[in-house]
């Protein structure tokens, strides 16, 4: 076979393939307009359990956060021997 031949063979399969893939993308292409969809049912506005009916409190429950620990942490027994 010479390389003539098999460039006209290569190119006929390439055409074949690409309108085989036209004529399965017409087949299965829709001109249908796609269904709108329905109303959607909407629940009433509730009020929810986060809903308080009281003030909020006028002076803050905390006067100020203290840290228990102060300074820095002891290290744990194998890092300390690394030092």
């Amino acid at each position: 076979m010479s390389n003539k031949s098999l460039k006209v063979m290569a190119a006929s399969i390439g055409a074949g393939a690409l309108i085989a893939g036209g004529a399965l993308t017409v087949a299965t292409s829709s001109s249908a307009e796609p269904a709108t969809p329905g109303p959607v049912p909407t629940e009433e506005a509730t009020i929810g359990e986060t809903t308080t009916e009281t003030a909020a409190p006028t002076t803050p429950t905390t006067s100020s956060a203290v840290p228990e620990i102060e300074g820095p942490a002891e290290l744990p027994p194998e890092q300390d021997d690394a030092l």
